[in-house]
């Protein structure tokens, strides 16, 4: 096995253990794993739904699906757009922001036991690392 094929099998194994944890997160939020994702996004911004769904690399019609769902549930809402009133943008309602907060915790919780084994250096490296590789 080369050292590509080795790295290639590691970020698919740390992939699929995210992913098994986030998906168990969300579902036990009442939400899909891309309404978590939209959550996460919404944190900290708010967003057009056309500018969310390239985001999220998503059709702009998915993406107003997936918006009404969670408006229906409470947690997003349409809002004017400051700068141009015939765009709207998605926000977090109130309630939206508290299931952000509580799935923040629950994520860290889930997912820093996976780091547990590496010293603190380590633990910043890959996180550097991470962050370079995804931008």
């Amino acid at each position: 096995m080369t050292e590509d094929d080795r790295l290639v099998d590691a970020l698919g194994h740390a992939a699929f253990r995210t992913m098994g944890a986030l998906t168990d997160l969300a579902a036990d939020a009442g939400l899909s794993l891309t309404q978590l994702r939209v959550l996460a996004i919404l944190r900290d911004r708010r967003l057009r739904i056309g500018d969310l769904a390239d985001h999220l690399g998503l059709e702009r019609s998915t993406m107003t699906g997936l918006v009404a769902r969670a408006s229906a549930k409470g947690l997003l809402a349409r809002e004017p757009n400051a700068e141009d009133a015939r765009s709207v943008d998605v926000v977090l309602t109130a309630a939206g922001q508290e299931v952000a907060r509580s799935l923040e915790a629950a994520m860290r919780e889930a997912l820093l036991p996976l780091t547990t084994q590496l010293v603190p250096s380590d633990r910043r490296a890959l996180r550097v690392l991470l962050e370079r590789m995804l931008r």
